[in-house]
């Protein structure tokens, strides 16, 4: 088995490979926003790609997610681990805690959403997104969270903006008013794409922050985002060496 992981937001040029070599890869949908580090993590073969590359130069809206997951599948990539930063919208989802997303709200406006621009003849394709974060996957997550005794959450839904600004007041809280626990500007399309490769697909979430609703914080910024994912980093690196080993 093959495993591909996205770093987000903190992870994007991680040492945690064991004898690592890089690939340039071209797609159909050009080319994905940082080579592909080959390597292994726990005896099992890994390829690892930076969502928004090595030094962070694609902006959200900029992140080819299209090229990123065709590289993954053509690299022979079984399935999809993703980490993501996210702000939290529930006042029990503390800085650092992990959340293992179950649901995603998108509400981006620019990306490109399918790898279908058009449909052959009479074959259109809808894919099933009732439950987009596999399950298997997402119980590796717990049980290695567990184990590691992290403080976590078994379920959570993101919605994901389109970014780069952050959130007003009044939009921070219509999400809290539509049942979204964090808030990030990558899960969505990243996961449907997964979907429609036929990529199981699982997203493993820090919360950096409260993003703005609550009154008695300051405001969500880029350099506490930084801060507190750096701080926390190895218990993202530890959960996902345990699921890796854990596949089968």
């Amino acid at each position: 088995m093959r495993i591909g992981i996205i770093g987000g937001s903190g992870l994007d040029n991680p040492d945690i490979l064991k004898s690592p070599r890089d690939e340039e890869v071209h797609t159909p949908f050009g080319q994905p926003n940082s080579t592909l580090r080959h390597g292994e993590i726990a005896g099992r073969e890994v390829a690892l790609l930076a969502r928004h590359g090595r030094s962070h130069t694609h902006p959200p809206t900029q992140v080819n997610y299209r090229a990123n997951i065709w590289a993954l599948k053509e690299a022979g990539c079984d399935v999809v681990l993703a980490t993501t930063a996210v702000g939290s919208l529930r006042e029990e989802i503390d800085r650092g805690h992990l959340v293992v997303l179950d649901q995603f709200i998108d509400f981006t406006r620019r990306r490109d959403l399918t790898f279908h621009d058009r449909f052959e003849p009479h074959t259109p394709v809808h894919t099933p997104m009732a439950d987009p974060f596999d399950e298997r996957l997402r119980g590796l997550c717990i049980d290695a969270c567990r184990e590691l005794d992290i403080p976590h959450h078994e379920r959570g839904t993101v919605v994901t903006i389109e970014g780069p600004r952050f959130s007003t007041r009044a939009e921070s809280h219509m999400f809290r008013a539509w049942g979204a626990d964090v808030i990030n500007m990558s899960v969505a399309p990243e996961c449907a794409l997964a979907n429609e490769a036929g990529l199981p697909y699982a997203a493993l979430a820090m919360s950096t922050d409260y993003d703005c609703w609550k009154t008695d914080e300051e405001p969500v910024t880029w350099d506490e985002i930084l801060r507190i994912f750096q701080q926390n980093a190895e218990k993202v690196t530890g959960v996902l060496r345990r699921v890796i080993a854990a596949l089968e």
